[in-house]
């Protein structure tokens, strides 16, 4: 059997544009060889410089039209267009397929926990690139998760899912190996990074301030190689459940 701790990185300061988390994270955590650090996407972009200032911003004729239907600020929905390649549903929530490929309402654009009124913080350009990034300032042999919250379609209530992530498998593919009975699984695929993601969320908490925590235990899915990264966890769109 396997035993897992989820240990919160605390003490971490506000974070500001071109901080370095891994640093910042090395300097007040004991990283071991083969932990995995989750770090929330929202600090990520804030290091990033994702933040944006609704009374900058330009609504466009459709989103206004988009704003009334949905009684949304106009300013917050031409920036949800701005990150959007495809609008799949504007009937109640406006669902969209951003340009990374994910499927999320308002293109991931989160409003919460930012320090000053009036701004919101899109997702990092490229997650998986922020991920390698970051693990290269962590100089003990770790795995970099980027986690972020997504409704889910079929169930009630967010949890937390991998949108980037480097020196970790994605996924541990089970298809052609035998159950306990002896039958063939054919279908049954594990997405470790959600999964942890979701396991650091649980002590890290939204209100908390704590944005990044350590997955110990997982060694096993810990890799030398920064590997496929979040992006192998995207369905096709011809496999796509939803549309």
């Amino acid at each position: 059997m396997t035993e897992l701790r989820v240990i919160p990185v605390e003490g971490l300061p506000e974070v500001s544009e071109g901080a370095k988390l891994g640093e910042l994270i090395a300097a007040r955590a004991e990283l071991q060889n083969g932990d995995v650090v989750v770090i929330s996407q929202k600090v990520v972009s804030k290091a990033e410089g994702m933040v944006r200032r609704l009374a900058e911003v330009e609504p466009s004729a459709r989103a206004i039209e988009l704003a009334n239907k949905l009684d949304k600020d106009p300013a917050l929905v031409e920036l949800i267009l701005n990150e959007s390649q495809e609008i799949l549903r504007e009937d109640r929530v406006l669902i969209t397929e951003t340009h990374h490929g994910f499927v999320c309402a308002n293109a991931g654009i989160d409003t919460s926990n930012l320090p000053e009124q009036g701004t919101v913080c899109l997702l990092p350009e490229d997650p998986d690139a922020s991920a390698r990034r970051i693990r290269t300032e962590l100089t003990t042999r770790v795995a970099v998760v980027i986690a972020d919250s997504f409704g889910r379609a079929w169930r009630v209530g967010q949890a937390e899912v991998a949108i980037g992530c480097a020196g970790l498998a994605p996924l541990d593919d089970w298809r052609g190996r035998e159950d306990a009975h002896g039958r063939e699984l054919t279908a049954t695929s594990i997405a470790i990074a959600d999964q942890v993601a979701s396991a650091a969320d649980l002590v890290r908490v939204k209100d908390s301030g704590i944005p990044a925590a350590i997955v110990r235990g997982l060694d096993r899915y810990v890799a030398a190689e920064d590997g496929p990264g979040a992006a192998a966890l995207r369905r096709p769109p011809a496999e796509d459940l939803f549309r």
